[in-house]
């Protein structure tokens, strides 16, 4: 393959690259608030929930990006990448199937509600979120073309990110919550990673077609 057209492909990939990493900080968002709606019934939403729910988040995402950039180091490409949002869908799916009968055993379990509501967000948040946090690392891989550019591309990065995630908390907290039901949501974010998959695996093979 010519180093030249690869390069090419891989910037006319960026747009796609910058916008999914948009919707990945936009559900991460989104999905650590409604964990404070799904925990509630059966913890409260006290700051020791609240408390479990961002080291969760925190935890996972760091878990994340660590993997993320191991494994942006082997032959990078939209493919895998588009693999990552779609494992992502899979794993919201469980906080709509089999939240409550979760958290229903550890309630029953585990008397002390701090350490109740800490192992009911690792089942349900961990994996979704680790997966996610995956992205960020993979997407600067994806855009760094010229290594003299890589500081102003991952500062790209991760504006997009971080502004997606913004978004994601204002439209969460102040208009999707009280429009839907947390399931509807969540159901709605695991469709749209699974359409975001698809877009990034289809351009992936495009592109592969064209500089094969």
């Amino acid at each position: 393959m010519n180093p030249s057209s690869t390069s090419a492909s891989l910037f006319s990939s960026n747009p796609i690259v910058l916008c999914l990493a948009f919707v990945s900080g936009f559900i991460i968002m989104a999905v650590e608030l409604l964990g404070g709606r799904i925990l509630a019934p059966y913890f409260g939403s006290s700051i020791y929930v609240w408390g479990s729910i961002i080291t969760v988040f925190m935890l996972s995402l760091s878990i994340g990006y660590l993997i993320g950039g191991r494994l942006s180091l082997q032959q990078p490409s939209l493919l895998r990448y588009g693999v990552f949002f779609a494992a992502a869908a899979v794993l919201l799916l469980p906080l709509v199937l089999w939240s409550n009968a979760i958290m229903e055993a550890l309630f029953v379990a585990i008397e002390d509600p701090r350490y109740g509501s800490l192992v009911v967000s690792l089942l349900l948040f961990f994996l979704p979120t680790a997966v996610m946090g995956m992205i960020a690392p993979y997407s600067v891989r994806l855009l760094v073309v010229d290594s003299n550019r890589s500081g102003h591309i991952a500062g790209t990065l991760y504006f997009t990110s971080t502004l997606g995630s913004a978004l994601g908390t204002l439209a969460t907290s102040f208009y999707l919550v009280l429009w839907f039901e947390v399931n509807q949501i969540l159901l709605t974010m695991a469709l749209i990673l699974a359409l975001a998959a698809a877009l990034a695996i289809g351009t992936g093979l495009r592109l592969a077609r064209k500089t094969g």
